[in-house]
């Protein structure tokens, strides 16, 4: 893994202005509500917009606290002179399903052009930009916390794109919501690099949009973009969603909850197996399973004494994808401590169980799974019998590597 130190080039003049506290930060600690960006951003009038035409990245996750989208909100502000929005996958309004989005289409409610940003990139993305007219380019969705999640690589493409488009970028940040402790997992090689991962960053980062894109900015794009970040108040590394005071609005179809956060940076990656990761069920990535699947895998996870979480034996039919209207035998994570659950070493153990325990287990013929983890290791070591907690000290090097350059783009305690 190599990657450079240019920190001085990770944010402009509004992120510094928002790394500053003061009263009003305390009082909003105090309450114990998280003010986010698009909320610091209104607060001040919209000052860091003025005189700009500007676009707008965003899904159905920009919302107020008040659960108004961010979109109307601006689209009603004189303020503002919003002329654009970029749907990236799932779509601006959020109607479509994974590897979907909507189009290019004009916003009903606002009569805006909605341009789709989903699998463009470099420039063609710049393209978009440079066709919409906008000046400012600005970023908010809420993320899950995970490296093959969408999301935070619409992020790294907009602001590539942005910088050969010759326009401003400006993030406005929302909390990680399973927390800001630690980076976790392994990290990619770049001969891996996909949609899912484009960069060496660790499977679950610990990081939130604003301190990505800090990172991104730094050290992987060839030429930074001219970046802006508005950070949150009220937000500290340790707090889980639930303690944020905002309201939870799923940022894809199969992220109904938090809680399926939880689980999503390590169950995710049974979506490289045969087995249902759980989409077409009410708890997507909680349940897993397949055909032929019975309660020896749960007995099998239980022994592994795993921190923070249970296996209960479940069985379930999917509405969709996988095993779709098949009753499946598997398993439900039951996470009961949330601050000991490591979804990382959860979802390899569970890999590694479920192919010890259930014969019809397989890789996916594409070996997704590489490109999941980011390399062959885990799935290599696993075929030839390796343990759980021997695949996972295999990443530490590389980890602790990513950890020591991650420090230096952290915006909170």
């Amino acid at each position: 893994m190599s990657l450079s130190r240019r920190g001085l080039l990770a944010g402009g003049a509004l992120g510094a202005v928002a790394v500053a506290g003061g009263p009003a930060r305390a009082q909003e600690e105090r309450h114990g509500r998280v003010r986010t960006g698009f909320e610091r951003l209104a607060a001040d009038g919209f000052a860091a917009l003025s005189g700009q035409k500007v676009g707008v990245v965003t899904n159905p996750t920009g919302i107020t606290a008040d659960a108004r989208h961010i979109v109307d909100v601006m689209h009603a502000d004189d303020r503002v002179d919003l002329v654009a929005v970029f749907g990236p996958e799932h779509g601006f309004r959020g109607t479509a399903q994974a590897g979907g989005s909507e189009g290019r289409y004009d916003d009903p409610a606002t009569g805006l052009p909605v341009y789709d940003t989903y699998l463009k990139s470099g420039q063609p993305l710049a393209d978009v930009f440079t066709a919409s007219g906008v000046d400012t380019v600005v970023f908010d969705i809420q993320d899950a916390g995970a490296r093959f999640y969408t999301y935070i690589w619409t992020l790294y493409d907009c602001m590539v794109a942005a910088e050969l488009a010759g326009k401003r970028f400006v993030v406005l940040d929302r909390p990680n919501p399973v927390t800001g402790r630690a980076a976790l997992g392994p990290v990619l090689d770049r001969a891996f690099a996909t949609f899912v991962g484009r960069e060496p960053i660790a499977q679950a980062h610990g990081m939130t949009v604003a301190e990505l894109a800090r990172l991104f900015n730094s050290e992987f794009l060839a030429r930074p973009v001219a970046l802006e970040t508005v950070r949150m108040t009220g937000w500290r590394r340790s707090e889980f969603f639930d303690a944020t005071g905002l309201p939870w609005v799923p940022p894809s179809p199969n992220m109904p909850t938090p809680d399926t956060a939880l689980v999503y940076g390590g169950t995710c990656l049974f979506e490289g197996t045969n087995l249902s990761e759980g989409r077409g069920t009410t708890r997507p990535f909680e349940l897993l399973g397949a055909e032929g699947v019975d309660r020896r895998w749960a007995e099998a996870a239980n022994a592994l004494e795993l921190p923070g979480v249970r296996f209960r034996e479940a069985y379930f039919a999917p509405t969709f994808s996988k095993f779709q209207g098949k009753t499946v035998g598997g398993v439900q994570l039951m996470v009961h401590d949330r601050a000991a659950f490591d979804p990382v070493r959860t979802g390899v153990a569970l890999l590694v169980t479920a192919k010890r325990s259930w014969s019809g287990f397989a890789w996916r013929a594409d070996n997704w799974i590489d490109k999941l983890t980011g390399s062959t290791r885990v799935r290599t070591m696993i075929d030839a019998g390796a343990g759980a907690d021997e695949v996972v000290a295999a990443w530490q090097p590389d980890l602790a590597a990513f950890r020591a350059v991650r420090e230096e783009y952290l915006l909170y305690r």
